[in-house]
C-alpha cells in the first residue's frame, strides 16, 4: 500500500467517524453551551431571590454555589451520555466516593449542617453578644463551619458550628432592655428603711435606669450575718454593665457616709476552761 492509499484510508476513516458521531457530538456541544447559559441564568435568579428574602450573605453565596455546581454536574453527565460515554459506572463510582468522604468527614459535615441551621434560623447575628458552647463574646463572623467570637478582653474564639447548634445559646442582644439584679447585705443592727431610702435615691439619680417598669427594692433574705436587700430595675441592654458597676460603687460610698455597715462573715469562738 503506497502513501496515497494510506492517506485515502485515514481520510475515509475520519469521514466515517464524523458521519457516525458528528451529529451527536455537535448536539452535545450545543446542549453544553445552552445548558451552561441556562444554569447561569438560574443561578442569578436564585441569587436575587435569596437576596430579596434577607438571607445571610454567607449562606446565600454557599447555596448559590451549591445549586450552580449541582446543575453543572448533571449537565456534564447528560452531555457525556449523549456522546456515548457510559455514565452508570461513573455515577456508581461517584456515589461510593461520596460515601467514603462522608464517613471520613463526619465531624466536618456536622459542623456544616450546624452552620446551615444557624444561618437559616438566625439564633444570633454578627455583632450580638452571645453565650454558646461554654464560651461568651461578641459574634465577629458566622462561617459555614464555625462561628468566630471576640471576648471582652479581645481574645478570638473559633467554635465549631456543630457544637454551637447542639448546645444552649444565650443571646444577650435580642432584647432592647435587660433587668439588673444587685444584692446588698447590711448588718442586723442597721436601719433597713434608711438603707432602702439611700438605694432609692441612687437609682432615681441615674438617668440610665428606666422608670417603667418601676424599680424594686426589697428585703430578700435574712442571712447568717447580713440582711440582704435586693434591687431590681431595668436598663437599656447597652447600659447593663456600666450601671451595674457604678451602682455597686456608689452604694458602698453612700452606705459608708450614712453609717450603714456591710458586714462580712464572722465567727465568735468561746473558750471555756474546765473547773
Amino acid at each position: 500500500m503506497n502513501e496515497v492509499e494510506k492517506v485515502d484510508e485515514h481520510t475515509q476513516l475520519v469521514t466515517d467517524l464524523a458521519i457516525q458521531h458528528g451529529p451527536g457530538l455537535l448536539l452535545a456541544i450545543v446542549t453544553l453551551l445552552i445548558g451552561l447559559w441556562i444554569i447561569n441564568a438560574i443561578s442569578r435568579g436564585f441569587g436575587k431571590q435569596f437576596e430579596r428574602s434577607g438571607m445571610e450573605k454567607t449562606l446565600r453565596n454557599f447555596l448559590n454555589s451549591l445549586i450552580n455546581v449541582g446543575l453543572k454536574a448533571l449537565l456534564l453527565i447528560s452531555v457525556a451520555s449523549m456522546v456515548g460515554i457510559e455514565t452508570t459506572s461513573f455515577i456508581a463510582v461517584l456515589g461510593a466516593a461520596g460515601l467514603a468522604i462522608g464517613l471520613a468527614l463526619q465531624g466536618s459535615l456536622a459542623n456544616f449542617a450546624g452552620g446551615v441551621l444557624i444561618l437559616i434560623f438566625h439564633p444570633y447575628k454578627v455583632g450580638d453578644f452571645v453565650e454558646a458552647a461554654g464560651h461568651s463574646g461578641v459574634v465577629k463572623s458566622i462561617e459555614i463551619f464555625s462561628t468566630v467570637l471576640t471576648t471582652g478582653d479581645n481574645k478570638t474564639i473559633i467554635i465549631p458550628n456543630g457544637a454551637v447548634s447542639n448546645s444552649a445559646i444565650t443571646n444577650y442582644s435580642t432584647q432592647a432592655t435587660r433587668r439588673v439584679d444587685i444584692v446588698f447585705g447590711i448588718g442586723y443592727d442597721d436601719d433597713i428603711k434608711k438603707a432602702k431610702d439611700v438605694l432609692s435615691e441612687l437609682i432615681a439619680a441615674d438617668e440610665r435606669i428606666l422608670t417603667d417598669p418601676e424599680p424594686m427594692i426589697v428585703v430578700s433574705n435574712l442571712g447568717d450575718s447580713t440582711v440582704d436587700i435586693t434591687t431590681r430595675f431595668w436598663v437599656n441592654s447597652a447600659d447593663y454593665w456600666g450601671v451595674f458597676f457604678d451602682l455597686t460603687e456608689k452604694t458602698k460610698l453612700a452606705f459608708d457616709a450614712n453609717g450603714i455597715s456591710i458586714p462580712y462573715p464572722q465567727t465568735d469562738v468561746h473558750v471555756r476552761q474546765a473547773a
